[in-house]
């Protein structure tokens, strides 16, 4: 199939770009490299996928464009679109919200627009756990009610998934909306824990664990992802024939419209995990104990029968291996913190080795 993928220089994106050339898709992608982390991990990101599958049409357009999201669907005529670009990031929704409305907001209305006027089989497109907000009952499931977002982000997000039933249910689009649970391995973001965390480890810098390091979360590796979208990918929604209007499923409907969790289920401590980081890195972390951060969400554990029962997939990778798999790649894509790592355990006890390896 012809497939457009936004976002497809981001952590998700660029596997899952790299998984569909693999599987045979023509593959047309979209991304605006804003500046909201390093563009030059997501020109990296392009050139991985390049290097191991093959060139790809890639376009560099911004979401808030509603004439250049146009211009490319007239342009590539995608079957599938898989929407994976958002300003992502709860902390920094409390700093700059304006970017959220413009980006998930506007720009979801310019690719359900183009949806509606070039349509498509299947609109796929991500949403997250955060939407889940206040709630507290664990395992979060899809048939659960999502009406207290505690940030902007699960907010924007929130409407994301209340715009595409719209349209689905106007237009008969079908939509599929995924709610990913903390999502981490090799290519990951900056900004998020695994790479702020092994950074700080390497270089003996302070660890901040907020909520004194208490929270939960229910860490999903990349190729699980990858796998549940692989087969959501030709696996459009119906409508659900037993929806009943007096007792509404918040996770299905009367037009072809439908969320699923996609998450490890198996929540880890926070302080288990940064464990299982110092085993990785060999190195033992420097913790500083912090309160709550305002936005944040106490635990997160997704429920995925839904998701089991219609493709046959359940998450494979435990958090050990996908953690020694991520820190493998950090080693290899950010050396300097692991030199820098190296230079301060021979200063110890070894100053002339350290002047030598300088000076390499």
């Amino acid at each position: 199939m012809k497939i457009l993928v936004t976002g497809a220089a981001g952590f998700i994106g660029a596997h899952c770009v790299l998984r569909l050339l693999r599987d045979g898709h023509h593959v047309c992608g979209l991304d605006n490299f804003n500046d909201y982390y390093d563009p030059q991990l997501k020109h990296d990101r392009v050139r991985w996928v390049q290097d191991q599958a093959g060139d790809f049409a890639l376009a560099r357009v911004d979401l808030a464009d509603s004439v250049a999201i146009h211009e490319l669907f007239v342009r590539e005529q995608p079957e599938v679109v898989i929407h994976l670009a958002a300003q992502a990031g709860v902390r920094y929704s409390l700093e700059n919200p304006r970017a959220y409305l413009d980006s998930n907001l506007t720009g979801f209305l310019n690719i359900l627009e183009s949806c509606r006027h070039h349509p498509v089989r299947h609109l796929i497109y991500a949403s997250s756990s955060s939407v889940y907000g206040a709630n507290q009952h664990t395992p979060y499931s899809a048939h659960d009610g999502v009406n207290h977002p505690l940030s902007l982000y699960a907010a924007t997000k929130k409407a994301n998934e209340l715009m595409a039933h719209s349209y689905s249910h106007l237009y008969g689009l079908p939509c599929t909306g995924l709610r990913f649970f903390t999502v981490y391995g090799p290519w990951g973001r900056p900004d998020m824990s695994p790479i702020q965390f092994a950074r700080a480890i390497s270089e003996g810098h302070p660890l901040k664990l907020f909520n004194y390091g208490e929270h939960q979360r229910d860490f999903t590796y990349i190729d699980d992802i990858i796998e549940s979208l692989a087969r959501l990918l030709e696996r459009p929604p119906k409508v659900a024939p037993a929806w009943d209007r007096e007792h509404p499923d918040p996770s299905t409907s009367m037009a072809p419209w439908r969320i699923y969790n996609i998450g490890g289920e198996r929540p880890v401590e926070l302080k288990d995990y940064v464990a299982l980081l110092e085993k990785h890195l060999g190195r033992k972390a420097r913790v500083e104990l912090l309160p709550l951060q305002p936005g944040d969400v106490l635990n997160t554990y997704a429920d995925v029968h839904e998701l089991e029962h219609d493709t046959g997939f359940h998450p494979q990778v435990e958090l050990d291996e996908g953690l020694g798999r991520f820190i493998a790649w950090f080693r290899d894509y950010y050396p300097l913190s692991i030199a820098q790592t190296a230079l301060a355990s021979e200063s110890l006890a070894h100053t002339e080795p350290v002047k030598q390896r300088r000076s390499l």
